[in-house]
């Protein structure tokens, strides 16, 4: 059974005001080791992976040749390896990418999805249950936790914590963190204006149609696969699609169709109940459909915004 009003209200206070837990252990891990490791994950992906320092990490995508992607992740240098997560969605499309390219390359691919455990700590007071700042997004360090060996990580909305999954239940207790459900978390991402693979970007989506080329995207780094799409959209196009939000009527399902006029223009994607602004939903949506336009989206009417949700 889904969460009560009152709890969802309850989790939604500690997100804003303190501090929750996630467990987000499903999400697909992977390392590369190896003296050839960043090059080899440069060549693959859309950001600058061989310009990151120990210590750092950034957010990257993985495409077609023709630039539609695959999958999404995050790389971070932790020193002795570059640490890999990403939606599983994504996870088998970026381990076969790396499978393959790794030949000839002095690099190893190893999988940690089983292995480790991701608790995401949500919240302001995040950084404090961890023992103190950390620095900006995709800053990380290693660190004891209950006496076991943790990488934390900064996020948009808090600190990621890695461990082993055997570890998992006294970092846990060693954090002493209320545990919330992902659904609490997921308002506050929405209002972000951040997509998620396999819900609202998959294998039809350029990354310049979510907004994604100023996080995930490097111009200026070497030659990777389906960096010819991606230029020539940045220097000389505009995407049919743009990444919008929604200010929804009332709730409805990811996967409504939105609907202008008698042309349907986008679906719906991310769509979750905010006690802040009421029914909001995240959208691929043609670029025919501006800010401000209403759309039909079932039995529900949705307006058009500007992301993030202000």
């Amino acid at each position: 059974m889904g969460a009560t009003v009152a709890e969802s209200a309850a989790a939604d206070r500690l997100l804003r005001e303190a501090v929750g837990l996630v467990d987000r252990s499903e999400r697909g891990k992977l390392a590369l080791t190896g003296p050839q490791a960043k090059e080899l994950l440069s060549g693959q992906v859309t950001n600058d992976i061989e310009a990151l320092s120990p210590g750092t990490g950034c957010y990257a995508a993985l495409l077609t040749n023709k630039g539609k992607m695959l999958a999404d992740l995050r790389a971070l240098d932790s020193s002795d390896e570059l640490w890999l997560d990403t939606e599983r969605a994504g996870l088998q499309a970026l381990f076969d990418s790396l499978r393959r390219g790794a030949v000839g390359w002095d690099a190893q691919l190893h999988k940690r999805t089983l292995e480790q455990a991701l608790l995401s700590l949500v919240g302001p007071g995040a950084e404090e249950a961890v023992g103190g700042p950390i620095g900006p997004e995709h800053a990380n360090r290693r660190a004891q936790l209950g006496g076991a060996d943790v990488l934390v990580v900064a996020t948009d909305l808090g600190v990621d914590v890695v461990c082993s999954a055997e570890d998992a239940d006294r970092v846990r207790g060693a954090l002493d963190v209320p545990e919330v459900p992902e659904a609490a978390a997921e308002v506050l991402r929405v209002e972000s204006g951040r997509p998620r693979y396999g819900i609202d970007l998959d294998d039809a989506t350029i990354p310049q149609e979510a907004g994604l080329n100023d996080r995930a995207v490097s111009f200026t780094k070497g030659c990777y696969v389906g960096q010819e799409t991606v230029a020539r959209l940045h220097y000389r196009g505009k995407p049919n699609r743009q990444l919008r939000g929604l200010r929804l009527s009332t709730a409805v399902p990811s996967g409504t169709p939105l609907v202008l006029g008698e042309r349907e223009v986008g679906r719906v994607g991310s769509s979750v109940v905010s006690p802040r602004h009421g029914a909001i939903a995240l959208a691929l949506v043609r670029r025919e459909a501006g800010v401000g336009d209403e759309l039909a989206a079932g039995d529900a009417r949705a307006v058009v915004t500007e992301l993030p949700f202000a």
